[in-house]
This record gives structure tokens, sequence and C-alpha cells, in this order.
């Protein structure tokens, strides 16, 4: 059931204040269950600083760090995926349409197979997280240079070119893993599946950075997300600069995603599912989907690792193959909908 404007003005900080309580009910739930259950006293022992020294590096060391990371990238993802479908003007739109996740999928798998020192890095990150991030800046570089002329930005054509890249980052991909040993190849296959084992101070600090300014310029450009929905011409006669307005959510887009597959690996359909599912709560407002896209965004990735961590406890799974299997059916159930509601117009 879709909120009114009426009710989404009057209920809007409740909304809000539901969403993150409800993360941190998932973020608390992920801190208690694992390999290993802590006990509520356990965990009420360690928030005072009292915990035993398993507890301090279970929930410490392991858990938290993992639980925030999960929260951020999802945030990310999700808040990704509401300015995508708003720039391109399509529910069914996704972050990675512009070569991010490709992009870094080919400069993580080149520094595997490259570097000998795979696991080392600069600031705690490592090396194939820096090639990642590097490899997905090249690409959304190219797309938005290929897309630019001097009529501004051609949002068609960025997303021609986007999949255009794609390809070719993920030929190149596919050379390397014909190239690889067995070793390199398992460790480019386990980095695309996704995963938050990596998790510690140094990445949770940077990412949750990273989401802050990308959330904080993303809302900064609700108004003009909303007006770019009735068409760029429109848009353009309630005065709103297009062609920057562009700029700035690819750049943000770029950066969130970027940072999200370089520390996280390629973990698919949030930024698709969620936004989608949101809009259909509160509308196509971009001032309640953006920040309802990125609370649910942190929940489902939260709830996503908790599952992949305990299913077959003690072995973990990638969250990334968790993810596609949920979305998959929910994405094809959104496309059905879609042709059905065609259908019904015509």
């Amino acid at each position: 059931m879709r909120l009114s404007p009426v009710q989404l003005n009057r209920f809007w900080p409740w909304l809000l204040g539901a969403g993150l309580a409800l993360l941190i009910f998932s973020v608390l739930v992920s801190l208690v269950f694992g390999a290993s259950v802590i006990t509520l006293k356990q965990l009420g022992l360690w928030a005072l600083g009292q915990g035993d020294a398993q507890t301090q590096l279970i929930i410490g060391s392991l858990r938290l760090p993992r639980a925030l990371l999960a929260a951020v990238v999802g945030a990310l993802l999700g808040i990704c995926g509401a300015a995508s479908q708003g720039l391109f003007r399509n529910p069914l739109a996704d972050p990675s349409l512009i070569g991010v996740t490709a992009g870094a999928s080919a400069g993580a798998s080149l520094v595997i197979v490259c570097l000998n020192f795979s696991y080392w890095g600069l600031w705690g990150l490592s090396v194939i997280s820096l090639g990642a991030f590097a490899g997905a800046t090249l690409v959304v570089l190219c797309v938005y240079r290929l897309a630019t002329g001097a009529q501004g930005t051609s949002v068609a054509t960025m997303l021609l070119a986007g999949v255009a890249f794609s390809y070719l980052a993920g030929s190149l991909t596919g050379v390397l893993e014909f190239v690889a040993d067995n070793q390199r190849l398992r460790q480019m296959s386990l980095w695309r599946m996704g995963g938050l084992d990596g998790a510690n101070a140094v990445t949770v600090s940077l990412i949750a950075a990273v989401c802050v300014m990308v959330t904080a310029l993303l809302y900064a450009q609700h108004r003009a997300l909303n007006a770019l929905l009735l068409g760029e011409s429109e848009a353009r006669y309630l005065g709103i600069a297009v062609d920057s307005v562009k700029r700035r959510v690819v750049i943000c887009i770029a950066a969130g995603v970027g940072v999200s597959v370089a520390l996280a690996g390629s973990i698919a359909f949030v930024g698709l599912v969620v936004p989608h599912m949101v809009r259909a709560f509160v509308g196509p407002n971009h001032r309640y989907l953006l920040p309802m896209s990125a609370c649910f965004g942190a929940v489902l990735l939260v709830v996503a690792d908790l599952f992949a961590r305990t299913l077959i406890a003690p072995t973990e799974l990638p969250v990334g193959l968790l993810t596609a299997c949920l979305g998959a059916p929910v994405f094809i159930l959104l496309l059905y909908r879609h042709q059905k509601m065609r259908s019904l117009s015509c």
C-alpha cells in the first residue's frame, strides 16, 4: 500500500525512525548469532566493557566490524540504486549499468593475476581493493566522457556506453581467468562472489566517510531528480541545471558503488530490488525514496550476511551469492509486473 503525500509528510519522522530502529535491531541480532551464539548477558557485559576475552574477540574484532561494513555497503548500494533509477527514469535500472562493477572486477582480477603480493596494501587496504577501485573509476570516466558532447550528457548514450564497457571489462576478466593458475583463479572467483570477511576498523571508517558524503550529496539533488522524472526538457524549464545534476549524480554513484565493490566484492541486486520495493511504499518522491532506500539496503545486507554466516556454519557462504539467489526471483517478478502494466496501458 502506497502512502499518500499527506500521510508521508505527517508520518515521515516515524517512518525514518522505524527504519533506523530496524537497522539497529538487525545489527544487534547479527552480533548475537553465528558459529558460536553470544547470549544477551554476554552482549550486555561486552557493551559495558566487562566482557571476557573470547566475547571481546568475537564481537569487537569479528562480528561488529562485519555488521557495520554490511550496513554501510548496503546503504550505499541502496541509495545509489535509487539515484540511478531516477537518473535513467527507469525503475528497473541498476547502478552497475554505467560499468562500475565490471570495471572493478577487471581491476581486481588484473591485480590478482599480475602481482604476487596480492594481500599487500596501503593504509590497511589490500592492493586488490585499490585495483578494483581504480578499474571502476577508469571505466566510469570513459563512459562519462563518451556520453558527453557539445549538447551535454546523453543518458541514453551513457547507458549504451556502460553496457559496451562492461562487456569490454568482462572480456579482459575472461582473458585473465584463462591465463591464471588454479590458486589465483579461485581467488578471483571468490572475490567476484562478494564477501565481508575483510572488515576491519580501516575499511569501515573509510566506507562510512564515503557513505556520509555520497548520501548528503545525493539527498541535496532530490528536487532535481524529481524534476528529471518529468523529462530533461521539463526539468530545464523548471530551472534545473540538468547537465550539472547528471555530473554530480554520476560522480556520487561511481564513488559509492566503486568503493563498495572494491571493499566487499560484487554484491548483486541490492541496488535494483531495494529502491523498487521502497518506491512501492513511499512513491517516487526522492525526498523519501533516497533515505529509505539507504536504510533498507543496509538492513537487507546485514540480514543477508547473517544468513550467509549461519546457514551452513561454520562454513560461510559468499554474501553475493545469497543476494543473487534472493534477488533474481524478485527481479523476474518486477519484470513480469512491468510487462503486465505495459499491456494494461495499451
